[in-house]
């Protein structure tokens, strides 16, 4: 079984319970476990079109290949209407491997680690949520990158299932 990370977002319709329903969707297939599940952030959209997106992140045990979860991640984002009219389009799912034990790989169908993983508040700020301590080989601990990503614009929001307490808005003075 590999460790995997999950990055979920989307900014078109009822995101907050779309992810949920799709993280069901991921629950519900043998091959793959989730461990973990980090509270939903609400971000400004980067490089996109569109309202503010709605991210999560998740951690999965899976005896899937990575291109096996690719297909099992984009399966889910079909499921749910993800239309691909232009790069960046604003979206009712997107699902992101962002690491997956063990692999590095730059091909065009699927890069491992996630090119963009360091670059994005709303994948670091839920990622770190659920794995503090993140390392990966070439970058070193992604908690690092934290000061590079401050400027954008992201809030955890309150939820019942993990300890969110109150809404916090992202800081450089959080650092």
């Amino acid at each position: 079984m590999a460790r995997a990370f999950i990055g979920f977002g989307g900014n078109l319709g009822d995101t907050r319970q779309i992810i949920t329903d799709a993280i069901v969707c991921l629950a519900l297939r043998s091959e793959l476990q989730i461990l973990t599940k980090s509270c939903f952030y609400q971000s400004a959209p980067i490089d996109a079109n569109g309202g503010d997106y709605i991210n999560a992140v998740i951690e999965i045990e899976t005896q899937l290949s990575p291109y096996g979860l690719l297909h099992v991640c984009q399966a889910i984002e079909n499921e749910f209407g993800r239309e691909r009219p232009y790069s960046n389009a604003p979206r009712t799912l997107d699902l992101d491997i962002l690491s997956f034990e063990g692999v590095t790989q730059n091909e065009t169908e699927l890069i491992l680690p996630h090119p963009r993983i360091i670059e994005r508040s709303f994948v670091l700020l839920p990622l770190l949520e659920i794995a503090p301590n993140f390392f990966l080989p070439d970058l070193g601990e992604l908690k690092t990158y934290l000061p590079k990503v401050a400027h954008q614009r992201i809030e955890k929001l309150p939820c019942r299932n993990c300890n969110c307490g109150e809404k916090a808005v992202y800081s450089q003075a959080a650092h």
